[in-house]
């Protein structure tokens, strides 16, 4: 049985570009760093990075996204626009997000709100032959 999310782990070209990203822009907490890679908190999610020179990230809406509060939404939106990150989608779902890219062009997206307030959304206004499951 699948109890949960373990960690994530990506592959990046530049360990310590991608070390600053993820410590200064989106504020993760490092437990260590070695000569390849590093491991991080993001709240309680064990996030990891891997140095790999071949790393190519995926496309299409494949996408990871970090939770954060309605109060700090905006103060990590504005941290990464002073970065000058790339946005990659605009937002058209519930709540507020912010599509945008790693330094090594993953797609990423900061959310304020979670599974249960998505469907919640999605009951009031549903997709095309959406089918619920309930408990």
């Amino acid at each position: 049985m699948i109890l949960g999310l373990n960690h994530i782990n990506l592959a990046v070209k530049d360990l310590s570009v991608s070390f600053r990203f993820y410590k200064e822009i989106l504020g993760f907490r490092p437990l260590c760093r070695w000569i390849e890679g590093a491991y991080f908190l993001g709240g309680d999610l064990w996030f990891c990075l891997f140095q790999d020179p071949k790393a190519t990230p995926g496309y299409g809406y494949t996408h990871l996204a970090f939770s954060t509060t309605a109060k700090d939404f905006p103060q990590i939106i504005d941290r990464l626009k002073e970065a000058n990150v790339k946005s990659w989608k605009d937002n058209s779902s519930e709540g507020d997000s912010f599509y945008f890219l790693d330094p090594d062009g993953y797609q990423l997206e900061i959310h304020v709100g979670d599974w249960r307030t998505r469907l919640a959304y999605k009951k009031k206004i549903p997709w095309d032959s959406v089918e619920f499951f309930e408990d």
